[in-house]
């Protein structure tokens, strides 16, 4: 007899099958999680040395929207990855 979860897993399964990534597409998963990475780090540390100036200085609401321009700049970029990756899972394995 089979448990609920393996029956909800062949449903799952069933309606949306599990797609296998070649090695080149993992590769390129892996080279664009790099990338989006970097720019994150790269938009951080910029951001995070104005942010910890202007809180120095007393200027909090300076340094409020910049953090705010942070987390939308990084919400930002991790959704160009996964549009980037979506595409990447919609190319057909070459033969």
């Amino acid at each position: 007899m089979k448990s609920a979860y393996e029956i909800a897993m062949e449903r799952l399964n069933k309606s949306s099958p599990t797609v296998k990534l070649t090695d080149a597409q993992k590769k390129e998963f892996a080279e664009l999680d790099s990338k989006f990475e970097a720019k994150i780090a790269e938009r951080e540390i910029s951001l995070r040395g104005e942010i910890t100036r202007l809180a120095e200085r007393g200027e909090m609401d300076k340094a409020a929207e910049l953090e705010a321009q942070l987390a939308f700049e990084r919400k930002k970029l991790q959704t160009e990855l996964e549009e980037k990756k979506e595409q990447l899972r919609g190319r057909k394995p070459a033969r």
